[in-house]
């Protein structure tokens, strides 16, 4: 049966929509919000209305409608630490979501309620497919040479794991959780991943501060030398979280985040633009062997994701400094739509189960702490 699955991601300046039959995208839409006009709501849960509305005003012009749609998949966010896969949206997915129950603020909160406030009122099911609070680290990832403080991986996990499961069926001929692979997505933010039978067991946090360098990211800095950068600056604990995520990398280095004006730039001679650029696929590099020893060497493929991934230059080099690990491939781009609709169907066609949502995290300190 080919089921119709309608998605929606909504981000910080936008929102995307889009309509699948099947595998085949019927409609899509990326709509830019002026900030300006979300600044006017005083909180995100006043953003409801105003991109329901939008997204209902798009559909009607598209003469599209909704009341034959076999499931809502909306972006997940806001919720508590889960093992991947897709999940029904249920009231206390719903509560968490409003409620930021994770402390990240962030609109993708806003899908899930979206997602079931349409099947609600058009029928269907409501679902969230593999949302950035996926956690499956295996034990020996989350320990750290600090006592009571544990290893957290934010990852392009939609991402991620949808392009471990394409390629796993349309290159390998297996299911992914028959397969072994390093997983990267090269974007504005990049996600260097261990995925072991269906499992992503290991990867760097791109949002505390470990991993490459990226175009707003500072990657990792030893501790010491951000200690003396925080005496030398003036800077405080909000500056540097900023630099983790919004103001590090090429932005801190160039004053920009554009990767193609980098690399145009470096072109140029600029020695400073190449050096950066450089650099950047040198940790890219250092992190996929990293991920290499966690895989023990059993390592199917390095699949390699996201905008920056357009590059010849940088997937070139990577094929040479990795390819005797295993085969690189390139997927540029992201498949996030195309990942939401698919987890959906995969569901529906009785191919995967739905997870249940606990709400409970799904790791808080070792069962051998207790007896010490």
């Amino acid at each position: 049966m080919s089921y119709r699955v309608f998605t929606i991601n909504p981000g910080s300046t936008s929102t995307k929509i889009a309509l699948f039959q099947g595998s085949e995208c019927l409609f899509s839409k990326n709509v830019a919000h002026d900030a300006a006009e979300l600044s006017k709501f005083g909180s995100m849960a006043g953003q409801l209305p105003y991109r329901r509305d939008m997204i209902l005003g798009i559909l009607k012009d598209a003469g599209i409608a909704l009341e034959n749609i076999d499931a809502f998949v909306g972006r997940g966010g806001g919720l508590l630490s889960v093992e991947g896969g897709t999940y029904e949206i249920t009231d206390l997915i719903l509560l968490h979501a409003r409620t930021c129950a994770n402390g990240v603020v962030h609109p993708a909160t806003l899908g899930p309620q979206l997602a079931k406030e349409f099947a609600d009122q058009y029928g269907g099911k409501a679902m969230v497919v593999n949302p950035p609070d996926v956690d499956e680290l295996q034990d020996l990832a989350r320990m750290t040479g600090i006592k009571g403080v544990y290893r957290t991986v934010h990852l392009h996990a939609l991402n991620l794991k949808e392009t471990a499961i394409r390629h796993s069926k349309n290159v390998m001929h297996k299911k992914y959780g028959e397969c072994n692979y390093i997983v990267c997505h090269i974007g504005g933010g990049i996600s260097v991943s261990a995925h072991s039978h269906g499992k992503m067991i290991d990867g760097y946090d791109i949002v505390g501060g470990e991993g490459p360098m990226a175009p707003t990211r500072c990657g990792a800095v030893s501790v010491y030398d951000l200690l003396d950068f925080m005496e030398r600056e003036k800077a405080d604990a909000a500056a540097v979280r900023k630099l983790c995520t919004r103001t590090g990398g090429f932005v801190s280095h160039l004053g920009i985040s554009d990767a193609v004006e980098v690399t145009k730039r470096a072109e140029k001679g600029d020695p400073y633009a190449a050096m950066v650029w450089n650099a950047m696929i040198y940790q890219i590099e250092k992190g996929i062997g990293s991920m290499a020893a966690v895989l023990k060497g059993h390592v199917d493929g390095i699949l390699l994701g996201g905008g920056m991934v357009h590059s010849r230059d940088l997937v070139s080099r990577i094929t040479e400094s990795c390819s005797f690990i295993a085969p690189v491939y390139a997927y540029p781009g992201e498949f996030e739509m195309e990942a939401m609709a698919q987890g959906a169907i995969r569901v529906l066609d009785g191919e995967e189960e739905y997870k249940v949502y606990t709400g409970r995290k799904v790791f808080e300190k070792f069962g051998f702490e207790n007896e010490a």
